[in-house]
């Protein structure tokens, strides 16, 4: 397995953004073309694929990065496996990767969220290393 990030645009790329996304979310969520060639292109927004020996798709993450004035901070988003793949350590690659990955950009702190439902991953999280930060978190949709 490799993972590589993604620096050019293709309509493959798209539809498995698509297709990993749906995934995610459990409905589908087509990605424009444009949005995704806004991550592609941008400085902040690093977007992964694990790929297989025979350049399957196995899964996606994305690792924003930026500065705030108590640091360089990186956000681990959008982690998601292809249901073939699941219970073969691409999750786990696929963050420790992007550790790695922040380590390289000297990223002061790593955070990523996860659903309470989502066992699994939120044990993954706990045994690589991250550590459950007691914050509420909000959102405003618009």
């Amino acid at each position: 397995m490799k993972i590589k990030e993604i620096t050019e645009y293709h309509p493959e790329i798209k539809n498995t953004v698509d297709s990993l996304l749906s995934l995610l979310l459990g409905t589908p969520a087509p990605i424009s073309e444009l949005q995704l060639k806004a991550i592609i292109t941008s400085n902040n927004s690093h977007l992964f694929f694990a790929l297989d020996d025979h350049e399957t798709y196995m899964g996606m993450m994305t690792v924003g990065i930026y500065d705030a004035p108590t640091g360089k901070k990186g956000w681990i988003e959008d982690v998601v496996v292809n249901e073939a793949f699941r219970r073969q350590g691409v999750g786990r690659k696929l963050i420790e990767f992007a550790i790695q990955f922040a380590k390289q950009q000297h990223v002061d702190l790593l955070t990523l969220t996860s659903r309470p439902q989502k066992v699994a991953a939120n044990n993954l999280y706990k045994n690589i290393g991250f550590e459950k930060k007691e914050t509420n978190v909000y959102k405003m949709v618009f």
